[in-house]
């Protein structure tokens, strides 16, 4: 899971006085709601996940009232360092359902057999496109689009259009603009790289960031430094007099920008280069071996409510999944829609993802 939902979260949920549900790192969950302690073992649902996974506590506690279960989280740092315990406790989970494993590590997942198949009450409104899964082991609960923001008042100001995809990217008008994550160390990073292998397929990718790299290209370690210190678009890197104009977020960065925005303006000051994203989707699964599984199935089903579909957006910064669920007014406003964002199959990101590292480190890193 990204660095930017993350840290965007938790801001958020201090925001707006959400209590955040409670997280261990490797030792026993603690419930989340009062009166939890007193409830039935058989009442209580696990659900084990990244760091950023959050819901208000209103939308929670229905969820507990009508189904008589009581909810625990169990949040384990990002969403391969959570997968990679679930792989290694195979059989002998430490909760009922995993949320946050992406299409980036989907097939790793399923090739482990860490999931049990269950077909989600109200799958039938998830858009088909998200299901990548036909045997049903994991079910779809929200989509992202990785893509490059640009700094609207430097290219107003330069005179200079933004880029809007990534042949634009390449070009000498944007040499020197641009600064990216490692693909090696960030999610958004991957991402990227993967946005370019989606565009140019296999042979072409590398010559793509040969050229990239020709063309001035910076690459650090992670989003925080890419986003609140290099690029000079956002809040954070205009106080760290940050000088690039051209960074790899996310489609959801704008509206951030806007609701922390001191005073908070009336259009974002950031725009979304539509044509160079790399759209993420997370799942959740029931745990083979759970030990609720009744109400591990429960909550896979109210992941893909209406209700929480809903509340989701503004708690972690993703889009719902499913048809009829209405974003927010903050999303809708100053948000964009990527209807073209680069796809690669979770099989042949499972093949390929530590080669296509190595070989992008040594091209463009060493």
């Amino acid at each position: 899971m990204s660095t930017t939902k993350k840290i965007a979260g938790a801001a958020l949920a201090a925001a707006l006085g959400v209590t955040t549900l409670s997280a261990c790192g490797g030792g026993d969950a603690k419930d989340t709601s009062a009166g939890a302690s007193d409830a039935p073992k058989s009442k209580t649902v696990t659900l084990v996940s990244h760091d950023s996974f959050n819901v208000t506590d209103a939308v929670l506690k229905e969820f507990e009232q009508q189904s008589g279960y009581t909810v625990k989280v169990l949040k384990s740092g990002d969403a391969g360092a959570a997968l990679n315990q679930e792989i290694l406790t195979k059989g002998s989970p430490r909760g009922d359902v995993f949320f946050g494993v992406d299409n980036t590590l989907l097939s790793r997942a399923l090739d482990n057999g860490v999931f049990t198949p269950y077909q989600a009450k109200g799958l039938d409104t998830v858009k088909p496109e998200f299901v990548l899964d036909k045997q049903h082991r994991v079910t779809p609960v929200d989509s992202g689009d990785i893509c490059v923001n640009y700094d609207k008042a430097y290219f107003a100001d330069k005179k200079i259009a933004p880029p809007q995809t990534l042949d634009d990217l390449v070009k000498p008008e944007y040499k020197n603009l641009l600064v990216t994550e490692n693909a090696a160390t960030s999610s958004p990073g991957l991402g990227f790289l993967l946005a370019s292998v989606g565009k140019y397929g296999e042979e072409g990718w590398k010559d793509y960031w040969s050229k990239l790299k020709a063309n001035g290209v910076e690459v650090v370690d992670g989003w925080e430094q890419a986003y609140n210190e290099r690029f000079s678009g956002s809040a954070g890197g205009k106080k760290a007099k940050g000088d690039r104009p051209l960074v790899v977020s996310y489609a959801s960065s704008p509206p951030v920008e806007v609701l922390y925005g001191e005073p908070q303006p009336a259009e974002a000051p950031t725009g979304v280069a539509t044509g160079t994203c790399f759209r993420q989707v997370e799942f959740a699964g029931l745990l083979k071996g759970a030990k609720n599984e009744e109400g591990g199935k429960a909550l896979i089903d109210f992941l893909v409510s209406k209700k929480f579909q809903e509340d989701m957006p503004l708690q972690m910064f993703v889009n719902p999944v499913v048809k009829d669920a209405k974003l927010p007014d903050l999303f809708t406003k100053h948000g964009v829609v990527v209807d073209k964002p680069e796809n690669v199959a979770p099989e042949a990101i499972a093949k390929n993802r530590e080669q296509w590292v190595k070989t992008w480190s040594s091209l463009v890193v060493k």
